[in-house]
């Protein structure tokens, strides 16, 4: 396996991700009990076993002003707990991480309120992200459009499918340009246009002196989005840099 390679260049430090280490206690059944055992209630709490889960293991990256940074891996590889641990949301078990702002997670579990329609949950994203009422009418109409549901915007959330609601989702989390924004699968529940879309849009938060991180399984949305990737396996970092080359080795490696 070629070593990691080190981005140069003199844009300032956004993310420095120094060390890393996420460790999970779980409980882990022992011993599969029969039948007979699984019916008796006496069985309720017996042969759990504290496991530990080690999902990243001495993680270290330096992000950059204007980066646009892939996360590849395979499922398990603990692209999502990075983002979390990111972001704030999972603490280090050893390590630590620093950077220059409060990172924004956008991810398909973002949480928007079902009982409400659309509009409203629109009004109330805007909100808490800081817009005036006056600010988020201006944007409003456009958000609607991105997120492609005109015909719904007054029907409730529960209402959605998957897409539409992922669509809104990122829709309202892109109305602002983040310094750090963090997209997790989101572009891989809208269809081709959506995608296009999307990938635009964090190519413009980019190039408007933001940092963005893209977790997908979508290789070609992430030559296409991103300017580096960083791979991960089994919480290790295997390879960051150029795109294509990431890719190729990565691809190689799913192949023996």
């Amino acid at each position: 396996m070629p070593p990691p390679v080190k981005p140069t260049g003199d844009r300032a430090p956004v993310v420095i991700v120094d060390d890393v280490h996420v460790e999970y206690k779980v409980f882990a059944t022992g011993k599969r009990p029969s039948a007979a055992d699984r019916k008796s209630l006496k069985l309720r709490g017996r042969g759990k076993q504290m496991r530990t889960v080690h999902a990243l293991k001495g993680v270290s990256f330096t992000a950059k002003q204007n980066d646009s940074i892939g996360i590849i891996g395979t499922n398990g590889s603990g692209k999502s707990t990075l983002m979390r641990a990111i972001a704030g949301l999972t603490p280090t078990s050893s390590g630590a991480i620093y950077s220059q702002s409060r990172p924004s997670l956008l991810g398909v579990g973002a949480a928007l309120l079902k009982d409400l329609s659309g509009e409203r949950n629109v009004i109330l994203g805007g909100l808490a992200m800081g817009f005036t009422m006056e600010e988020i009418e201006e944007r409003y109409d456009e958000v609607v459009s991105f997120a492609g549901i005109e015909k719904f915007i007054d029907l409730p959330m529960r209402a959605y499918s998957s897409g539409m609601t992922a669509r809104l989702k990122f829709a309202i989390a892109s109305m602002a340009t983040h310094e750090i924004l963090i997209v997790d699968e989101a572009l891989a529940v809208g269809d081709r246009k959506f995608r296009q879309r999307s990938e635009a849009r964090i190519r413009d938060i980019r190039d408007n002196a933001g940092t963005v991180f893209l977790v997908s399984h979508s290789m070609q949305s992430i030559k296409d989005t991103c300017s580096r990737v960083i791979w991960l396996d089994q919480g290790t970092l295997i390879m960051d840099g150029d795109p294509d080359e990431v890719i190729r080795e990565y691809h190689k490696a799913q192949d023996k």
